[in-house]
């Protein structure tokens, strides 16, 4: 049986390189949108499944598309300077207006568009839980997220579903989080960042995978959908369950919030505060988390 036809913006990413795999595996052929073909070939290889569109050519990439997935944006984890909160906010929702603007625009229009977002939609807080229909916060990232969704919204026909999938922090040890924190916990030096009880809302990379080709396949989804793992934990625990599985203790105390804030700037909050984040449209409609409990996540997320 002939497999769909997906186009992926941010496919050479941390969750792009994983999506690109599980679609391969599928059968499905895959139109890497990017700005750099040569790059993203060296990265992703040279399979038969695999189209590669410079950003001139996106529309080739996009007209006939079954999906479109937009993973497209610049990391978030640095300091973040006027320059770099630009960087921030053009890489995401110039990229996804661009998008949506070539989908209302192609002849063959794609029937569903999966358009990241994020959790900082929500602001942050240690004391409420966030659904899908919880409101939007008020500071940067929480304003990037409602422009980012807007930009992805105006996609949305009678021909085209939108879903916009706010995602929380990815567990794999490819990037994201864990490998900032693993070499630090495998030197005896881990411990909780600031005061250890903010939330951290998760997500297994693989899951999220997962949780994307749901969305695509799943008629009723569409608007937000949250893509974070049924328990959030604080800080604390989540420490506590990767120095576990490391089989490393934890000696160090809690690193203030002051030298966070120093080197990091503004960009502090994404680990001073969280949110907790619950998945509820993905497990109203039936998704099933291969890794629902954190320290199932980080054993397998730290060896694979």
């Amino acid at each position: 049986m002939e497999g769909d036809t997906f186009a992926v913006t941010g496919a050479t990413g941390l969750v792009g390189r994983q999506l690109v795999k599980l679609l391969i595996g599928r059968g499905d052929k895959v139109n890497v949108l990017t700005r750099d073909p040569a790059r993203a070939r060296e990265t992703l290889g040279s399979f038969s499944q695999l189209g590669f569109y410079g950003k001139d050519e996106w529309m080739q990439g996009v007209d006939g598309s079954r999906v479109v997935v937009n993973l497209a944006g610049e990391p978030i984890s640095t300091r973040w300077s006027e320059g770099v909160k630009k960087e921030i906010y053009d890489s995401r929702v110039l990229t996804t207006r661009l998008l949506s603007d070539l989908i209302r625009e192609s002849e063959k229009k794609p029937e569903v568009f999966v358009s990241g977002s994020a959790i900082g939609y929500y602001g942050t807080s240690l004391g409420q839980t966030f659904s899908e229909q919880s409101p939007p916060g008020s500071d940067f990232l929480a304003r990037v997220c409602q422009d980012w969704e807007e930009a992805a919204m105006r996609a949305s026909s009678e021909d085209t579903r939108v879903v916009c999938l706010r995602t929380g922090l990815v567990l794999s040890k490819e990037g994201g989080v864990l490998e900032k924190m693993v070499p630090i916990f495998q030197l005896f030096v881990g411990s909780p960042l600031g005061q250890g009880d903010q939330w951290m809302s998760w997500i297994h990379r693989d899951d999220l995978c997962d949780l994307i080709l749901h969305s695509a396949q799943n008629a009723e989804l569409s608007g937000a959908v949250n893509g974070t793992a049924p328990e959030p934990q604080t800080m604390n625990t989540f420490c506590r369950d990767l120095a576990g599985v490391l089989e490393r203790p934890m000696f160090m105390p809690p690193v203030p919030d002051l030298p966070l804030q120093v080197f990091l700037g503004e960009g502090a909050v994404l680990v001073l505060e969280g949110q907790k984040v619950v998945p509820n449209r993905a497990q109203e409609t039936g998704f099933e988390f291969k890794y629902p409990k954190l320290r199932q996540a980080l054993q397998h997320a730290t060896k694979y």
